[in-house]
Parts: structure tokens; C-alpha cells; sequence
């Protein structure tokens, strides 16, 4: 395997923009970094497709940083609780980063960046300039080439390893990916609600479930109200959602609640009961988030992992909510599986 043509020296990176610093002791500047390989990454720590690249940028940053090679992590938040300093440090260290963290919350290196995914890499030279890209997941082979490309630019006699193998079976050549239902906002800003109601612009509402739920749209009985970016429920016995799918894993962005000062106030944990298929999951499915008993705990705003099928297929997820406030921000499913 070749790596793709790196880029001619013609585009300068742009500097960091204006934010907080996690993970180092100092802020960071580009300018400050001429003579070293850059690699920065846009991420969001709720993202999985973000989360599920990280540990090939811990591998990188294990195997170059003492070959002239600095990662940086830029995190542009999604929602709104993305902006909260207390969130990504507690993610920092769940996640196992190494490396500096810059808080883009005003999405200024962003937009220097003209970027428009998460997750989003992007490779500069000892002189600063742009030399290679990728978006989304994938291409860690083709990517960590460059990565050593640039370093024998630097350094053409570079003691470099071999190129690492793939982390994950589903990563590996002979993996199939079908394509899964695509993720599922709840807000009113892009928002999936399947209910004939609709979402009654955003004042609370009493649904119930229509009989007919098809792929593409997620679905709720009870009390709920909506927001931009979340659907929050706001009864006092108990409250539906339910996801018709097809996919191998599914999960959720949820909050015990919306408002940071609600959370500071109230910090206990949501329990939320998962069912599949009317039934409760089995041990077989259970997400990593999900106990033995089939109950996921939600004490903070995060991604939490729900269901993984043995293979790739279709369900019904469903979740059972009791307590007033709890947030659903979106549903999110992969289609990868091993070969075999």
C-alpha cells in the first residue's frame, strides 16, 4: 500500500484561534512549532466516529513524538454541554489522551480550518504547511504513511516502525460494512421524531406511539418537550422512546438533564431501562454501558453505548425513562463486522 501524492507545499496552515488549553502546561502555537510534524484532529467527545479513531492517534502519538511529530486535539462541541471545561476534562482522562486539548467553543480554529466533520485530521509539515487530510473514519494506513513521509522530509535517515496493523477486526481487509440506519437527531434543529404530532414548536406535549415505526425516525409516549438540539422528557411516571433500526451497535447521547446548573443541583443518576425487540436485552447485546440488569446509569452528559448485536441486523430498541428532565440528544449505529 502507497500512501495518496502529500500535498504541495502551497497552503500554510492556519493558527490556532483564541480558547482554553487542556492536557499541557502551556497554550500552544503553530508558529511556535516550525521544525516538528503537526497533526491536528477535530474531534467532539460524544462523537462516535470521533471516539472509535482515538486510539490510532494514541498509537501515532506513542510511535512519533519523539520522531518530530506533535498531535494536537481540537475539540469543536456539537451541543451545548460540549462547552463545559469540566466535561471534556473528565473525558480527556476516560478517553486516555495524551496529548493537548484546545477548546474551540467559538469554532474559530474550525473555521480557519474550513472544516466540516467530525472527526477531521489534518497532517502539516516542519514548515507549516498543509500536506495531507482525511475525514471521518478510515484510511489509518494511508494516514500514518504520511505521517512518515514527513518526517523523512525532516530526516530521510528517521528510524520509522512498521506500519501498524489495523486495532480492530472490523478494521481489517475482509471486514463487511453495511450501510446502518443513519443517525438520528432529536432536536428541533435536524430533529428525527416519527410521532404524527410532531414537535408542537417546542412547547411540552403528551405523544403516543403511532402502530406503524419505520427505520430513519425515532419515536417517544409520554411527556416530552423539545429543544434545539435535545428532547427532554417531562412526565412523572414513565416515558417511551422507540427506535426501529438496522445496525450492528447503537448508541445515544443523553444528559440526566439539559441545564448545567440542573445537573450542579440535582447530580443523581438517571437509571433508563433498554429493551430490545419488547423484550429486556440480553446479556448477549448488552452495550458497554448497559449493567447486568439491563439498566444504563446516565450521570452526565456523554455517548453511551447501548446495544451490540452479534452481527448485523434489524430491532427495536427501546428505552424506558421515569425521571423528569432526562435529555435525548441523538442515536447514532454502526454497520461494521468482521469477516467470518
Amino acid at each position: 500500500m502507497s500512501v495518496d501524492p502529500l500535498e504541495k507545499q502551497i497552503v500554510r496552515a492556519p493558527e490556532f484561534g483564541r480558547g482554553a488549553w487542556l492536557n499541557t502546561e502551556c497554550p500552544l502555537r503553530l508558529a511556535g512549532l516550525r521544525g516538528r510534524a503537526v497533526l491536528v484532529d477535530f474531534w467532539e467527545y460524544s462523537c462516535i466516529n470521533c471516539i472509535r479513531t482515538l486510539p490510532y492517534l494514541r498509537e501515532w502519538y506513542q510511535r512519533y513524538s519523539d520522531k518530530g511529530l506533535v498531535v494536537i486535539g481540537v475539540h469543536s462541541p456539537e451541543f451545548p454541554f460540549g462547552r463545559e471545561r469540566e466535561q471534556i476534562e473528565r473525558a480527556i482522562r476516560e478517553l486516555d489522551i495524551p496529548y493537548p486539548v484546545l477548546m474551540d467553543n467559538d469554532f474559530q480554529t474550525w473555521d480557519a480550518y474550513a472544516n466540516r466533520f467530525w472527526p477531521a485530521k489534518y497532517l502539516i509539515d516542519q514548515h507549516g504547511y498543509l500536506r495531507y487530510h482525511s475525514h471521518g473514519e478510515g484510511g489509518y494506513g494511508a494516514f500514518e504513511q504520511a505521517i512518515q513521509a514527513i518526517l523523512r522530509e525532516s530526516d530521510p535517515d528517521v528510524e520509522l516502525p512498521a506500519i501498524m496493523l489495523p486495532l480492530r477486526d472490523e478494521d481489517k481487509p475482509g471486514a463487511v460494512c453495511y450501510r446502518p440506519t443513519p443517525e438520528l437527531h432529536a432536536g428541533l434543529d435536524r430533529g428525527a421524531l416519527g410521532n404524527p404530532e410532531g414537535y408542537a414548536g417546542g412547547v411540552p406535549m403528551v405523544y403516543r406511539l403511532p402502530k406503524l415505526r419505520v427505520t430513519g425516525a425515532f419515536y417517544v409516549s409520554g411527556a416530552w418537550q423539545a429543544g434545539e438540539q435535545h428532547f427532554a422528557y417531562q412526565g412523572q411516571t414513565e416515558g417511551l422512546i422507540q427506535v426501529p433500526y438496522e445496525a450492528v451497535e447503537v448508541n445515544a447521547v443523553l444528559s440526566p438533564h439539559v441545564e448545567t446548573v440542573e445537573r450542579m443541583i440535582h447530580p443523581e443518576t438517571v437509571g433508563v431501562e433498554i429493551w430490545q425487540d419488547e423484550l429486556p436485552l440480553d446479556d448477549e447485546r448488552r452495550g458497554v454501558d448497559v449493567m447486568p440488569e439491563g439498566r444504563v446509569l446516565v450521570d452526565r452528559p456523554r455517548m453511551y453505548n447501548l446495544i451490540r448485536n452479534p452481527g448485523f441486523e434489524p430491532h427495536e430498541l427501546t428505552l424506558r425513562v421515569k425521571s423528569r428532565g432526562f435529555a435525548l440528544y441523538s442515536f447514532s449505529f454502526t454497520g461494521c463486522v468482521k469477516e467470518g
